[in-house]
């Protein structure tokens, strides 16, 4: 049986894998080191990281998930949270709710502080997922599935805009 316990000085933070990383292009600089907890100890329907953010960054687009919801705990640092179409400023010990809905729970951490924002991620991890990004009118559907009887996983993503959509009966 694993540990149930891990400490947060002990989670190993990894760089975003290169197929996730923002392109040079992006209006708005994206950039987090990442430490996987949930599945290290355990965790079945709840997923846990540690993120931390350089300054003048943030980890993710702004965006809303349809079927997630998500937590953060502010653990150093400061920044600014973007939620729905209001600003508010975070900083250490802050404790924020991103429950799922539409554009109007729409969120995104913003590190404006001088040093590294470091906060611990906790979300619900119902799959498939719906994420929309209000800044560049697109979807996300998202879909992980356990690993089969080979002890393979696989995840689906596909991304689009709602114009960009086949009409139902093409081709049919």
């Amino acid at each position: 049986m694993q540990k149930p316990i891990i400490n947060i000085k002990d989670v190993k933070l990894h760089p975003r894998p290169a197929s996730f990383k923002a392109p040079d292009k992006s209006r708005v600089q994206y950039d987090a080191h990442m430490g996987p907890i949930g599945a290290i100890i355990g965790a079945q329907k709840l997923g846990y990281n540690l993120t931390k953010v350089p300054k003048g960054q943030c980890a993710f687009p702004f965006h809303n998930h349809r079927v997630n919801e998500e937590m953060f705990l502010i653990l150093e640092g400061c920044g600014e949270l973007r939620y729905g179409d209001t600003t508010y400023p975070v900083s250490k010990m802050d404790i924020i709710a991103c429950p799922s809905g539409g554009k109007k729970t729409a969120h995104q951490l913003i590190n404006t502080g001088s040093e590294n924002l470091l906060y611990l991620a906790i979300s619900t991890m119902s799959s498939p997922e719906i994420a929309e990004y209000p800044d560049s009118n697109k979807f996300g559907l998202l879909a992980g599935f356990s690993p089969d009887c080979e002890g393979k996983s696989k995840n689906y993503q596909f991304i689009s805009r709602e114009e960009d959509s086949l009409d139902y009966w093409d081709g049919e």
